[in-house]
């Protein structure tokens, strides 16, 4: 279970800005959320939306989290520049490291993570780890600017063979990873929450259906709950067959002829999967679609079903960019549903996602503190807060008791986070 992320100088966010799904202490919404701590009664969101302007940050903020995902689980050769960016409209900034840290759970124990880095180097990481109580630093790592080397500090509770772990990590290389491709048990955990359970759909025109339809040609159990959702969204669709088909020759005329051989064995050797739609037309009859014939929305709906259901059922931290584009505002809600219905979501999943879509901004459908807003500041940056932040003694009622319109105070400019047009006739 994701705890909160924190990011600082990346991108558009050059002040430390942290994304918490630690609930609140109001009793709304309770299927919103979940028991992590009975003892402490500390509870988490299941789902935390994020809304703002274009150019706001929003994406920014996924694509923090996946770089940190990416910087953790692959390795990068001696000397190759890590993928940094830091904010570039500061000379401060664009001279610091760029800093990442997420606190998450797993199997009860939670885990402080975070490191600072460079296109160049590592500068700093650090791991602390709380199993019941009281924490424990397992390894902390900082760059000494004036002997040009680490300094590194390990705890008692942290096992193995740390100084050959140590002078196996290289500058540009985190420790943690090392240390678990040279088979630290202690930190498996730790890598393995990011290889696996954090999942991303990214990419806000279009993801391919490529795993959607992977599950449905090989698992007869997901078939038929992939199947139901696409009915269930109401998209018309009977039936749905997935089979392997050989790879489109492209045009290789203008290569030279072992090149040319070469690509066509390739190709030949590999298979694709091709995707048909079946409807009913006006006497019964099944009639099938080339699955790239379907609109945009009804692909997209498609391409998402498969990891929702492998995100569902194994209890994954997932993030979507834009949940809403080519989806329908009731689409959105039921995706968004599956997560805070306990039928559905039996392992507590969570979903973080970012939207334009103002339908779900209703204390009906979400709680203050799952509703975040980005929003570019005086200096350019991107400052990232809570609906929760504008809390008084009883936000969400006004004197009659009822609901206040989030959406519209939102669109009114209340909470900030819009963006600013100016009048139409000054751009002709």
């Amino acid at each position: 279970m994701l705890i909160d992320f924190r990011v600082q100088n990346y991108l558009s966010f050059k002040d430390s800005q942290t994304l918490s799904l630690i609930a609140g202490n109001n009793a709304d919404l309770p299927d919103n959320l979940m028991s992590f701590d009975n003892r402490r009664k500390l509870r988490l969101l299941k789902s935390a939306a994020v809304f703002g302007a274009n150019a706001s940050g929003k994406s920014n903020l996924i694509n923090a989290l996946y770089l940190m995902k990416t910087l953790v689980t692959e390795t990068f050769k001696p000397g190759e520049p890590l993928p940094v960016t830091p904010f570039k409209l500061s000379q401060e900034s664009r001279e610091s490291p760029t800093e990442f840290e997420v606190t998450f759970a797993v199997n009860g124990v939670v885990y402080q993570y975070g490191f600072s880095a460079s296109p160049a180097q590592i500068f700093e990481e650090w791991l602390f780890v709380t199993p019941k109580d009281r924490s424990q630093k397992w390894f902390e790592r900082v760059w000494d600017t004036e002997s040009k080397q680490y300094a590194w500090r390990f705890g008692t509770y942290f096992q193995g063979t740390r100084q050959v772990w140590l002078k196996a990590t290289r500058e540009n290389a985190l420790f943690l990873t090392t240390a678990v491709l040279l088979n630290s048990s202690q930190l498996k955990p730790v890598f393995d929450w990011f290889a696996n359970t954090l999942r991303f759909l990214i990419g806000s025109s279009y993801f391919p259906p490529v795993f959607s339809a992977i599950m449905y040609k090989d698992n007869e159990q997901v078939r038929e709950k992939i199947l139901n959702f696409m009915k269930i969204a109401d998209f018309n669709i009977s039936n749905i067959h997935v089979e392997e088909a050989p790879r489109e020759n492209p045009d290789l005329s203008e290569y030279p002829e072992p090149v040319r051989l070469y690509i066509e064995q390739e190709i030949k050797s590999k298979k694709t999967l091709k995707i048909v739609t079946s409807h009913l037309d006006d006497e019964n009859q099944s009639v099938d679609f080339d699955f790239f014939n379907e609109s945009d929305g009804t692909r997209r709906f498609f391409a998402f079903v498969g990891p929702l259901i492998d995100v569902l059922q194994n209890g994954y931290v997932l993030c979507i960019d834009e949940i809403n584009v080519n989806l329908h505002p009731k689409l959105v809600k039921f995706i968004v549903n599956l997560f805070h219905n306990k039928n559905t979501n039996k392992k507590n999943a969570q979903l973080i996602f970012t939207t334009h879509d103002t339908s779900v901004l209703s204390l009906n459908f979400l709680r203050e503190d799952q509703i975040w807003f980005c929003e570019q500041n005086k200096n350019h940056s991107s400052d990232l807060f809570s609906l929760f932040d504008f809390r008084k003694p009883v936000i969400g009622k006004n004197s009659d008791n009822t609901d206040l319109n989030i959406e519209k105070l939102y669109l009114g400019g209340k909470y900030g986070a819009l963006p600013f047009i100016g009048d139409a006739e000054d751009v002709l």
